[in-house]
């Protein structure tokens, strides 16, 4: 059967690095179908919405979703609601793809763009799995308030319900037993009653659904100065929406640069993803032609893998991404001169 992917470029950078990963799919995957909508600042200044209900609707009846990226400084002063990433956090939770699966994976060629030394990258192959529709992100009360005395102040709440984590953790546990079976559960159980309970959860769904699989706890801190410590010692790294933003950024500059990690966000079984690369809008770059392309087409690379029954192409693809890396392709972001395009051609030659 013919499958769709709706292409979401948004704002910055997006639709120069969609406009590749696009590209790239039409040589890796001929058959595939592309429709093409709006979210982010676009979509608020063409729509008055940050996404609209048809572009959710759109969305929900594709097979996957690969989007550019939302945001830019002349949306700052919008309203909280009519920010371009409230578009984004509404497809997410829409969508209800609740694992987002980030891989920290260090191309060869790329062991010294690293800060850290070759040795404690060279062969680096982590996978974080962050819940991605709950936690302090969505938490409710939230807001900026007044109190008695006449002082401002803003607040969330960090909230998580059983279910939530047996969700996410039951996906890390499966996605280890397909490596080398050991998951590490990142919070801050020491000071946030939510980090206990998280703790909890995931300590009772391993022993009633753990078999096969080495569970250890980390507090977050500690799990950030391990990262750069021994980033090797980990495999995967399971975590709750907060920490888990910060901490697989952290370990992009593990890898090079940020521009070379995808994502994939998954919801139930036939549902379709989100996938989108790591990095923002980089509106410092936008229009330039000079952005790094490689997480947008390995996020692709996931899309074919996880959401369009296409692993072989997904292989294909990110071989193909190693090979023009081997020869010599690089963006500014990795140290060379080659254009957004140029290093889509070097890619599209290496296939």
């Amino acid at each position: 059967m013919t499958k769709t992917i709706l292409l979401l470029p948004g704002d910055g950078i997006g639709p120069e690095v969609v406009a590749e990963a696009q590209r790239v799919a039409e040589a890796v995957a001929p058959d595939l179908v592309f429709e093409e909508g709006l979210v982010g600042g676009i979509a608020y200044d063409t729509e008055g919405d940050a996404i609209s209900a048809a572009t959710l609707a759109r969305a929900k009846a594709s097979d996957a979703v690969l989007l550019g990226a939302v945001g830019g400084p002349q949306w700052a002063g919008n309203p909280r609601d009519k920010r371009p990433e409230m578009g984004l956090l509404r497809l997410r939770k829409e969508l209800d793809v609740f694992a987002n699966l980030r891989p920290a994976y260090c191309f060869a060629p790329l062991v010294g763009a690293s800060s850290l030394k070759p040795e404690l990258i060279e062969g680096l192959d982590l996978m974080f799995v962050r819940e991605l529709t709950s936690g302090v992100y969505f938490g409710e009360p939230r807001g900026i308030g007044t109190d008695a005395s006449g002082e401002r102040f803003g607040y969330e709440t960090s909230r998580y319900t059983a279910s939530e984590v047996a969700r996410v953790a039951r996906v890390a546990f499966e996605i280890a037993r397909g490596r080398s079976g050991r998951v590490a559960s990142a919070e801050k159980s020491n000071v946030m009653e939510s980090g206990l309970f998280w703790r909890q959860e995931v300590t009772a769904l391993h022993e009633a659904e753990g078999e096969g699989v080495e569970l250890s706890h980390i507090l977050a801190d500690a799990c950030a100065m391990e990262l750069v410590r021994a980033p090797k010692q980990f495999d995967v790294i399971l975590c709750g929406n907060l920490f888990g933003d910060i901490l697989s950024d952290a370990a992009a500059m593990l890898t090079g640069s940020i521009g070379m990690l995808p994502s994939a966000s998954l919801g139930a079984a036939g549902a379709p993803g989100l996938y989108e690369p790591v990095h923002g809008s980089a509106p410092d770059i936008a229009g330039q032609g000079i952005a790094n392309p490689c997480a947008t087409i390995l996020s692709l690379a996931m899309a074919l893998r996880w959401s369009l029954d296409m692993a072989a192409q997904a292989d294909r693809l990110k071989l193909a991404v190693g090979r023009a890396l081997e020869q010599g392709a690089r963006t500014r972001d990795l140290g060379g001169e080659m254009t957004t395009r140029q290093m889509g051609d070097a890619i599209l030659a290496a296939l």
